[in-house]
């Protein structure tokens, strides 16, 4: 295995045409192919599967990319510094569920580090994506929740990917909602009380199971559901229709303004919020930073 091999797996899996890749790598296409053949040799498996219309990454093909990219990315850094002293940025990446404590923190870290000498990337996305990204190393922390409902389940995924989730904090279950919303001015509330009201929740596209809901009590049967794929539509319809989402309870008015408000929820249920991140991976600085600006909303988390 080389590194110029694993470049090559790099943009290939940017085209679907061998011939289209080789031409970008400036090589020959017999070259390129007999190159993946060896490589694939070596590793025991496909890459890539093979059809008439072009080639796509298997499922090891995709976890292998995200490797190769994170020792591609190693050596530039040892490149540009010990080599060729080019100024080369440092990344950091992190995916998460639709948490806006978790974006503030992301916010923190950018602040102290500056964006001269790094990039950042953040993935504010569906349960499953949070997961695959963190096992094929697109992001290194992946921020979300378990409950009683779903650790099991989760666990069992987060194993089989070969990631170990973290608790950070435990906390209750809040109705989030607009401050207009007739509720808002109540110390608590029930789940028959919200019954007259829309329960908002997030798309999981193909991946709407259960278990990979970002709202607890997922399998209660709500008379009025409706979902979105975002946070900002999420929040235009809390004022819209007077729809409520059921969350940690963490308010962030930085970033999400005054208008809305937490709402007790009458339950027993609880949510741990915490992180995956690969088994005996080396957290980076900078992932270590953000983990300790999550942290702090331990002291944020309402009774």
């Amino acid at each position: 295995m080389t590194l110029n091999q694993l470049k090559y797996i790099v943009e290939l899996s940017k085209d679907s045409s061998i011939n289209e890749a080789a031409k970008k790598l400036f090589i020959s296409q017999p070259s390129l192919t007999a190159s993946l053949k060896s490589l694939e040799q070596e590793v025991g498996f496909e890459i890539f599967s093979r059809t008439k219309s072009g080639i796509s990454l298997t499922v090891k093909g995709r976890e292998f990319l995200g490797y190769a990219k994170s020792v591609i990315e190693q050596y530039d850094i040892l490149d540009a510094k010990y080599i060729s002293h080019k100024n080369i940025k440092r990344t950091f990446h992190v995916s998460m569920q639709h948490y806006t404590f978790a974006v503030n923190a992301f916010v923190s870290v950018i602040d102290q580090y500056g964006m001269e000498e790094y990039e950042f990337e953040i993935h504010e996305t569906k349960t499953h994506e949070v997961i695959e990204n963190v096992k094929n190393q697109i992001s290194e922390i992946g921020v979300l929740y378990l409950n009683a409902y779903n650790q099991a389940v989760l666990q069992k995924i987060f194993r089989e990917s070969g990631l170990v989730f973290t608790p950070l904090f435990e906390c209750g279950i809040y109705a989030y909602m607009s401050k207009n919303n007739p509720l808002a001015g109540k110390s608590s509330v029930t789940m028959e009380g919200l019954n007259d009201y829309p329960c908002l929740a997030f798309a999981q596209g193909e991946s709407n199971s259960f278990y990979y809901a970002e709202e607890v009590l997922s399998t209660y049967a709500y008379k009025q559901l409706v979902r979105a794929n975002d946070r900002a539509t999420m929040l235009n319809l809390m004022v819209g229709i007077n729809g409520y989402t059921l969350c940690s309870g963490i308010i962030c008015e930085e970033l999400n303004g005054s208008a809305f408000c937490a709402v007790k929820l009458e339950t027993d249920e609880k949510m741990t919020i915490g992180y995956i991140a690969r088994k005996a991976s080396v957290m980076s600085e900078m992932g270590n930073k953000f983990l300790e600006e999550l942290s702090k909303y331990k002291d944020k988390v309402l009774a």
